[in-house]
């Protein structure tokens, strides 16, 4: 199923030559990296491992941090300048960007790691932000307006949220900006689950949330993963088709399948999977009124109910049947 252009990551246009380039640009400050060493390293992990080229570059890129000793907040993006963006419109993690916004609420901290954290927001609605304290950044304010400059984006359960980083520049302004509200609610049938439903596992260290691959992480490596539950669902409104992300809860809501449950079912079947293959059965070819915030291009399930299914049910069961 094609779900349209936002689904390809932003390097999957680029070759290895181009993504080596970038690497020696970002470490230019620290290092003198061979472009073609590079690009073989990239080519041979999307080749052999059969990496997507963007995952390569990032493999490559913390290596070469932990070889050398250097932090992810010293290489940035090479000195190009970052895109200034509304935070409605961030759908791509790990990027370098640059924000006007106020700040909506903090909210207290729950790890000594983290100076503060809240919700920032601008017309486009808002975004979770958090500032750690190795950072160590001068405090932003209730209500306040900022241009904030040089942070970083992250995902975690399809939710996008900034972090502000040692390179990132907090100017108050005298604007006030006005921070908008972006819920929608789309009604459809359910008709695929994406890869990473069911249950998976999370990278445990503070302030990261990445999902495992094989029980490594992109930015710390090998770890030991903490359990986690959710749906990464394809929604068909008839017109349309909408990704939509349950967290934990929202899935234990809409399946009864809580993350203890999860972890159970998969621990009796010695397969994860089984997990996915359950919350499948359950919701693919039925129709829901779903109301959340737009994040990036996901719809975040907070609200939701079972509809009526309409006179093309069966067409949508056999859509999702074939996909």
């Amino acid at each position: 199923m094609v779900i349209g252009e936002k689904m390809t990551t932003p390097n999957t246009s680029k070759d290895a030559g181009e993504l080596a380039a970038e690497l020696v640009e970002r470490f230019s400050d620290h290092v003198d990296l061979s472009e073609d060493e590079l690009a073989q390293k990239i080519d041979k992990l999307a080749s052999e491992f059969k990496m997507p080229l963007d995952e390569a570059q990032r493999s490559v890129k913390n290596n070469l941090m932990s070889e050398y000793d250097i932090e992810e907040d010293d290489v940035g993006e090479g000195g190009e300048p970052n895109s200034h963006v509304l935070v409605g419109e961030i759908n791509q993690d790990e990027q370098w960007v640059d924000v006007t916004v106020k700040v909506d609420q903090l909210w207290e901290p729950n790890s000594d790691s983290i100076a503060q954290v809240g919700l920032v927001g601008d017309e486009s609605g808002k975004i979770k932000f958090v500032s750690f304290e190795t950072s160590d950044l001068p405090e932003i304010k209730e209500g306040q307006s900022y241009e904030l400059t040089n942070v970083v984006t992250d995902e975690y359960d399809g939710d996008y949220s900034i972090k502000l980083n040692r390179t990132t520049g907090i100017n108050p302004i005298d604007d006030d900006v006005e921070i908008g509200e972006n819920k929608e609610t789309m009604t459809g049938a359910i008709v695929d689950l994406q890869g990473g439903s069911g249950l998976i596992e999370r990278c445990p260290e503070d302030g990261c949330t990445r999902v495992l691959r094989n029980g490594r992480c992109t930015e710390h490596g090998e770890v030991d993963g903490v359990d986690d539950l959710r749906i990464k669902a394809v929604l068909d409104t008839g017109v349309s088709v909408q990704k939509v992300i349950f967290n934990a809860e929202a899935t234990e809501e809409i399946t009864g399948i809580s993350l203890d449950k999860a972890v159970e079912m998969a621990r009796e079947e010695m397969d994860r999977d089984v997990v996915e293959r359950k919350i499948r059965k359950m919701v693919v070819g039925k129709y829901y009124e779903i109301t959340g915030p737009m994040l990036g291009d996901n719809l975040l399930a907070n609200e939701f109910e079972e509809s009526p299914q309409t006179d093309n049910a069966e067409a949508v069961l056999t859509k999702a049947r074939s996909i």
